[in-house]
């Protein structure tokens, strides 16, 4: 695809003046593409959504579902980055790509060091705020999660793929997790609100001290307690593999003095069930070897991305004990 040339279309289709500067392609994006766009009428990121998602069967009403939330989130106030609609439609396509247009916000994401307790406290506020629009009591219930890990490990011995030796080392304790994780969410608190989903700290764009949330694709109706959980651990330093309990505890404390959901809970149950990790890890192992996957940089982005996210399996396994204490000693 000539990206100028599809540039040209986009800001003739739908009005946004004419380009004064060449189309900036921004980092970030684990799974789509973002450019900067700049015209004599403003300033805009548009997300090019990745083709393959697009083809998987659930893609379309998945999209105009987030769509429909990320409205609900606007109504209430909550602060994010939301998309552009046209013609009363937020997703846009041309030539078979899709894509959403929004308007351009300074802030940054922030980086390994730089989040404070401020933010975590902030993050936690905003996160119940969220989940309060609509708080039912209602079972979550999530499909099993059948991954085949050792398929995949034979596939990438064929293919002579560097993930093989990282498949292999941890294949028992890969598929230990499913089967834990399998069980545990039949035991998890009986509460359904809308989530984000993806709201780590790649996802919060900060100027000082204000922000907005960003990428609300993945918004829809989750489990509260997984997502406060999986937040408050990212928040904290788990995606470096080093947890600072302090920011955790503030997540935490910050969520719970805004919300009415019990804190006395089966924590355990919670721990085990917060395996979505896998998914990504599936998704970035057929990355890798070229399943579902058309580019090399795709194809990079995948291997780094399995490597981490094994080291992340192992790493929360090795800490199990000592984030269960620290919430004990929160909720006491």
């Amino acid at each position: 695809m000539d990206i100028n040339l599809f540039f040209d279309k986009m800001v003739k289709k739908l009005n946004l003046g004419n380009i004064i500067e060449e189309p900036l392609k921004v980092t970030g994006g684990l799974t789509h593409r973002m450019f900067k766009i700049v015209t004599d009428e403003g300033r805009y990121i548009v997300k090019l959504l990745n083709p393959n998602i697009m083809k998987r069967p659930t893609a379309m009403s998945n999209f105009n579902r987030a769509d429909r939330y990320e409205e609900i989130l606007k109504e209430n106030g909550i602060k994010a980055v939301y998309s552009l609609a046209f013609n009363d439609k937020k997703m846009q396509e041309i030539d078979g790509q899709y894509f959403y247009v929004y308007e351009w916000y300074d802030g940054k994401s922030l980086k390994d060091g730089e989040i404070t307790k401020y933010h975590c406290e902030e993050m936690g506020k905003v996160l119940a705020k969220i989940h309060n629009i609509d708080l039912v009591n209602s079972e979550f219930s999530d499909n099993e999660k059948n991954i085949d890990f050792k398929y995949y490990m034979d596939l990438s011995k064929e293919k002579e793929s560097p993930i093989y030796d990282l498949i292999y080392d941890k294949l028992d304790i890969l598929n230990d997790s499913i089967n834990k994780g399998n069980e545990a969410i039949k035991h998890l608190p009986n509460y359904l609100s809308i989530c984000h989903n993806d709201m780590d700290s790649k996802n919060v764009m900060w100027l000082g001290e204000d922000y907005k949330l960003i990428d609300l694709e993945c918004l829809g109706y989750s489990n509260p307690y997984l997502e406060l959980y999986e937040l408050a651990l990212c928040w904290s330093g788990y995606e470096k593999c080093n947890i600072n309990f302090d920011l955790f505890k503030t997540f935490f404390k910050a969520y719970f003095d805004n919300t009415k959901l019990d804190k006395n809970v089966d924590w355990e149950s919670i721990y085990y069930a917060n395996n979505g990790r896998l998914e990504w890890l599936e998704f970035n192992i057929k990355r890798s070897l070229m399943i579902d996957c058309d580019t090399k940089e795709e194809q990079e982005i995948g291997m780094n991305e399995v490597k981490e996210t094994i080291e992340h399996v192992i790493y929360y396994d090795k800490v199990k004990n000592e984030i269960l204490k620290n919430i004990n000693d929160l909720i006491k």
